[in-house]
């Protein structure tokens, strides 16, 4: 299939970046030129949706001070989400200026679920390794393990990473899935994870609610690396997509992953940086 980057990134704006979707225990508004979700595992998130070099720095004030309020005013962290196209073009030098910490910059690639599985056909993970779906009566285990694996992998842990996992998975157990792959012997080793977000229809059958599925969570321990687990990840996580009706993938992709991604056929439409405001005497 031929991709037009900037149709895709429009189309994905318009469907992904309107808040119109919310997994129970969420709250997502629109205030002035921004997005705001709170999110039921004590983080929140926030994107820009209409600002201009007028009215940033108000915004950014004013989601400081909503943030800093809550939970009895011990503050909430929180990640503000910067894209490419996002105005005002300084928005990110904004940001830290006004105590924001910078994380990596990541490639938005997106490309077609179809174009994918014939690319990753016949992919499987190497010999001594198993790939599995997390199911809910292992759930609480696996998710602590998959926070475990994140912290090994780089090198920090994510506050409230297991707990968030838990919650959208059983709030969104169509929506939200989750895969481990473990060495396959008694000591079960957790060799890399991953995730995928999607919004399908309201009932099986149905159209979904948004074309694309978002590939989330990826992390492999450095000694199984190059061995086909991203591919046989990336792979199971399209054929539950195409089976939602889902057309196509999305990731936000590290330098590791980016060139993996475009040998599947996916292009890059844009960039993304995170920036993270931690209240006063939080890490």
């Amino acid at each position: 299939m031929t991709l037009d980057p900037a149709a895709l990134l429009a189309r994905y704006d318009e469907q992904e970046r309107s808040g119109t979707h919310a997994r129970d225990g969420e709250t997502t508004e629109r205030v002035g030129g921004v997005l705001r979700t709170l999110y039921a595992a004590d983080q929140g998130f926030v994107t820009a949706v209409g600002l201009d070099e007028t009215t940033a720095d108000a915004a950014i004030r004013e989601q400081v001070e909503f943030f800093a309020a809550l939970d009895g005013g011990r503050g909430r962290r929180f990640e503000w989400k910067v894209y490419g196209h996002d105005r005002p073009a300084d928005l990110g030098a904004r940001l830290e200026a006004a105590g924001f910490e910078p994380d990596d910059v990541e490639a938005l690639v997106i490309g077609s679920t179809d174009d994918v599985l014939r690319a990753t056909e016949g992919t499987q993970v190497p010999a001594g390794a198993l790939l599995r779906e997390v199911g809910d009566e292992t759930l609480d285990d696996d998710a602590r393990r998959i926070a475990d694996l994140h912290t090994e992998v780089w090198g920090e842990p994510i506050p409230g990473y297991a707990e968030r996992l838990v919650h959208d998975k059983r709030a969104d157990p169509r929506g939200v899935r989750l895969y481990v792959v473990e060495t396959d012997d008694d000591a079960r080793r957790v060799l890399s994870a991953a995730r995928l977000e999607m919004r399908p229809g309201a009932e099986p059958g149905a159209a979904p609610l948004s074309h694309f599925a978002g590939l989330w969570g990826g992390a492999t321990v450095a000694d199984w690396r190059g061995r086909g687990i991203y591919r046989s990840l990336v792979r199971l996580r399209a054929q539950h997509a195409a089976e939602a009706g889902v057309p196509y993938l999305q990731v936000d992709a590290s330098p590791d992953s980016r060139p993996i991604l475009e040998r599947l056929g996916l292009v890059q439409v844009d960039w993304t940086r995170p920036y993270v405001w931690s209240p006063p005497g939080v890490d």
